[in-house]
């Protein structure tokens, strides 16, 4: 299992490559026995992360973990994109997605109160605040220690022009010395946590 100093191994290790090719490192995750980096395109940027961006991603991790592997034992390496539908974590992740809708699950809570969906209009490093999806439109502010999981909501609207989908969320994985095979995906609108089941040995 991989502890935060592997983990901040890991991101001082990947997020050169990244950033020279102009992107961000949105998440860094460990869980179930995935690595999984998910990347994005700098916020304001017209498009987002496309397959073949992915792939590259991916093989230039496993490239480099090839030559210095800072994971011990056996694991999936995931390289995706965030999707229609954003997992929020930390604080940055929330300060991006002001103006969006998010839901959220809390911690320690009962019946209605334990979920908050609205507009999240203000973040900060200690909590965000959501004007609710109510009559009222009341305001409620939650701390992040607090939540159990958040998501933005990808609202329907029109639909797009000829020739433009809304992005899907990618993924790809690979072994060490990768054949990347992409898998995209789209995520659920049902489930606050997606995640893109993969099985291999890195």
């Amino acid at each position: 299992m991989a502890d935060n100093s592997t983990l901040e191994k890991v991101r001082r290790m990947i997020t050169p490559l990244i950033t020279d090719l102009k992107l961000e490192l949105y998440d860094l995750e460990f869980r179930g026995g995935t690595l999984r980096v998910t990347v994005d395109t700098p916020p304001g940027s017209p498009g987002g992360v496309d397959i073949d961006t992915i792939t590259l991603v991916t093989k230039m991790i496993s490239r480099d973990f090839d030559h210095d592997d800072p994971m011990p034992g056996h694991y999936t390496l995931e390289v995706t994109s965030p999707g229609l539908e954003r997992t929020l974590r930390t604080p940055a992740h929330f300060q991006r997605e002001i103006g969006k809708t998010v839901n959220m699950r809390l911690r320690d809570t009962a019946g209605s109160d334990r979920r908050v969906q609205g507009t999240l209009i203000a973040a900060d490093e200690r909590q965000a605040t959501v004007r609710l999806d109510d009559a009222e439109l009341t305001e409620r502010v939650v701390a992040y220690d607090q939540i159990d999981r958040a998501r933005t909501v990808f609202v329907w609207g029109a639909a797009p022009k000829p020739g433009k989908q809304p992005a899907k969320k990618k993924a790809v994985t690979a072994n060490k010395r990768p054949a990347a095979t992409p898998t995209p995906d789209v995520p659920s609108t049902n489930s606050v946590d997606d995640a893109v089941p993969t099985t291999q040995e890195a």
